[in-house]
């Protein structure tokens, strides 16, 4: 029975809760390219209106300890990892919202409210169960191909943890993608575990990936060639300009039209000699992405903690480059691209303990001065 007065800070947790439910909090966008000589190059990008994420670029050794969290606490699966990781982090806790391990196998946690429920925790399998949070960690701790990812994420229990910060669950799917080029996404739709095979390389958020796949029927008219020239009545008309071919791509940034946009901008890439070019090419692709703050710009209601302090929703922007094993990035503050190399380090004997790194030394632009001097 409801009580008839509730506390001021019960009213207050309500319509915190109500907003974070009712809002489109993390607009993701990531894609994946492949070259003519088969290099994988995967991206994505980082929004988040709410609140800065604070992620810092995160290095894992070969042999750490990881426990899963279940809803009774750190009581989890426990497991060591098995490969070395390069990933970034969220909210100064070990929850990777995107990352590669030293074998090119990466993989990105994107939001999916509405249409997200784990399994029911059963604490008589806690030893064997992870939150929705350690995903990430799991898969590129335990795993060097899409193929034993597959088989893997069967023989372990996802559950909903609340996270404190938010109050609420992290609803994801995730997309995984190797260094062969072989991509899924992972999703759990009525406690049900689903991975779809994914040859287009593109995720965003809501609804579920299937749907956006059948939405992508409703596009097949577009083109990257003119519309041809057409008689009316004797008179020719001609289009005003190049891009005629894909009138009717959806502009907005809902999660269907960034999907359709993504799907469009990867199928017409430009054709890449290697990864290395792919990663350019990711950042070309992503920077359509790019969302500002704002109430309706797809990431949240663009009014929380300490946003005096943000510039952008699209808080970073990664491309993973999976064949030559570097992390390339620019954030909000700083558009050059800072890069990583996995190869340089020795996983194996960096002991028990997590590396971090800030992304962003200061946060501002670095420009260089070209003034002449006279």
């Amino acid at each position: 029975m409801y009580k008839n007065i509730l506390s001021l800070s019960a009213i207050l947790y309500a319509v915190i809760h109500f907003l974070i439910l009712s809002t489109d909090i993390n607009a993701c966008t990531g894609i994946c390219l492949k070259a003519k000589d088969g290099g994988i190059a995967y991206g994505r990008t980082m929004e988040w209106g709410t609140f800065d994420l604070n992620s810092r670029v995160t290095i894992i050794p070969v042999g750490y300890k990881f426990q899963g969290n279940t809803p009774d606490g750190q009581n989890g699966k426990m497991y060591n990892s098995k490969y070395g990781i390069v990933a970034l982090d969220m909210i100064g806790k070990q929850y990777i919202a995107d990352g590669m391990n030293e074998k090119g196998l990466a993989i990105g946690l994107f939001y999916l409210p509405g249409f997200t429920t784990y399994p029911e925790y059963n604490k008589s399998k806690a030893s064997n169960t992870i939150s929705a949070q350690d995903v990430c960690g799991y898969i590129l701790s335990q795993f060097k191909d899409v193929n034993e990812v597959k088989e893997g994420m069967q023989k372990v229990e996802v559950v909903g943890v609340v996270e404190g910060v938010l109050g609420i669950p992290i609803f994801g799917h995730w997309m995984v993608t190797d260094v062969t080029g072989k991509s899924i996404v992972i999703e759990y739709v009525n406690s049900e575990l689903k991975i779809f095979d994914a040859p287009l390389h593109v995720i965003t958020n809501a609804p579920n990936y299937d749907w956006h796949i059948t939405n992508i029927q409703n596009f097949v008219n577009l083109s990257m060639y003119s519309v041809p020239a057409k008689q009316l009545s004797g008179m020719e008309f001609k289009p005003t300009g190049a891009g005629s071919g894909l009138l009717g791509l959806p502009g907005d940034n809902t999660p269907p039209s960034r999907f359709i946009r993504a799907i469009t901008w990867t199928q017409t890439a430009r054709t890449l000699e290697n990864a290395s070019d792919g990663v350019y090419e990711t950042f070309r692709i992503l920077d359509n992405f790019q969302l500002p703050l704002g109430p309706d710009a797809a990431e949240g209601h663009g009014g929380g903690e300490n946003i005096d302090l943000m510039r952008s929703s699209t808080i970073w922007t990664t491309a993973w480059n999976l064949t030559d094993l570097t992390l390339n990035y620019h954030t909000q503050h700083n558009r050059r691209v800072r890069q990583l190399d996995l190869k340089k380090i020795d996983f194996s004997k960096m002991g028990n303990e997590i590396i971090y790194i800030q992304l962003d030394d200061v946060k501002e632009q670095d420009i260089k001065d070209i003034t002449p001097a006279f």
